[in-house]
């Protein structure tokens, strides 16, 4: 069971993820968007928003921190094990408390909303559900067990069992002895990027780039043309 769990599922998602995108691609690029439903609702949209994405930018930035950088790295430029604790920590605790409060208030709008709830759809629901079910699990990890339990040393074996996936040198000892609850984060989120391709996540992969070297767009504005003078009527001759 820990062979499958801890080898077959990751290289399985990792071969779904790869897959689902060149197939998204080649038969829905059309598809390939947000489905954004901001012409329905806008202002939990702004607030909700950037509070998500902000704190989902800075949990990615600690995971790849935490997961591919390995520990002999930070204590070679003089990071301790109680200072790394500190900042990761307080830095995850922050970014979570952003992702989530983000995601409250999309979940909010999407479903009291009734117009943005019509527009939602079955996958999108999978998907918001699948990825509350990660967010509360890493939210477990830092709060209950490194902040206010007795911490756990996930570098040590969650990390190197990692990078030993992506090095196809896989050790799945090394998983089954971490806590519950890193277990369970860890299955969901191989859940969640297996879905990916399928859902409207697609859309990160889709950054403007070209827009750095298209050329400018030039707008003109339309003015109104003066009406021509009307002709003046033809005169018949007097005594006519």
């Amino acid at each position: 069971m820990s062979v499958v769990l801890w080898v077959v599922v990751p290289y399985v998602a990792l071969t779904v993820f790869v897959v689902g995108h060149v197939w998204r691609w080649r038969t829905d690029q059309f598809g390939w968007t947000t489905r954004t439903t901001q012409v329905l609702e806008s202002r939990l949209l702004r607030l909700g928003s950037p509070l998500f994405h902000l704190g989902v930018f800075a949990a990615i930035g600690g995971h790849v921190l935490g997961l591919l950088i390995p520990k002999s790295w930070t204590e070679a430029v003089g990071v301790s094990d109680h200072l790394y604790h500190v900042v990761s920590v307080t830095a995850g605790t922050v970014a979570g408390v952003m992702v989530v409060a983000g995601l409250g208030l999309l979940l909010a709008r999407r479903f009291v909303t009734g117009r943005v709830r019509r527009a939602t759809t079955r996958m999108d629901k999978a998907l918001f559900t699948v990825m509350a079910v990660v967010i509360l699990l890493g939210m477990a990890e830092t709060v209950a067990i490194n902040l206010f339990g007795g911490g756990y040393d996930y570098r040590a074996t969650v990390s190197v069992w990692f990078r030993g996936v992506l090095t196809f040198r896989p050790e799945p000892e090394l998983m089954t002895g971490a806590p519950l609850v890193f277990q369970l984060h860890t299955l969901a989120a191989w859940v969640f990027i297996a879905m990916w391709p399928f859902t409207r996540l697609v859309h990160v992969w889709s950054a403007p780039v070209a827009y750095l070297w298209r050329p400018y767009v030039v707008y003109r504005r339309r003015t109104a043309r003066p009406a021509a003078p009307a002709a003046p009527a033809a005169r018949e001759p007097a005594g006519r």
